[in-house]
């Protein structure tokens, strides 16, 4: 089940969940999270950036990334991943401009929106993966 905006404020104060900066920008169900640069795609162009926000999940939730909808109606699109339980540290997200203009990214701005989703059961292996503790972009860590 999707986390409403006052059982985030409830998973934020029961040290569940934790959000660095505090004090994020709730919706009804999930949380904006701002882009740590300025950036600007050219149509065709795909660009990675990082959220100002470190996030730190417990193993009784699972992160979904949205694209806000106003990129979206820009002709931006995102290839976004999960959060794992137990993931820990900022998040990048591959921005890709599939529209005919120029979309401009400013440094803080609200970007993806984060909703929480509560497991039925804690998992029992958190995330221990090769981007825990990501700071700033991380580029694809994929053995080739």
């Amino acid at each position: 089940m999707a986390l409403s905006d006052s059982e985030i404020t409830g998973a934020i104060k029961t040290g569940q969940f934790h959000i660095v900066p505090r004090n994020p920008k709730l919706n009804p169900a999930g949380i904006d999270l701002r882009a740590d640069r300025s950036l600007v795609l050219r149509p065709g162009q795909q660009r990675l950036v990082a959220t100002i926000e470190r996030v730190e999940l417990s193993e009784r939730f699972l992160g979904i990334l949205h694209i806000r909808s106003s990129l979206a109606r820009e002709g931006i699109v995102a290839s976004l991943a999960l959060v794992d339980p137990g993931f820990r540290g900022q998040l990048t997200v591959s921005l890709h401009n599939a529209g005919d203009r120029l979309v401009s990214l400013r440094k803080g701005e609200r970007f993806i929106q984060l909703s929480l989703l509560r497991l039925g059961m804690p998992a029992t292996h958190a995330y221990v993966g090769k981007y825990q503790n990501s700071r700033g972009v991380v580029k694809s860590r994929r053995k080739k």
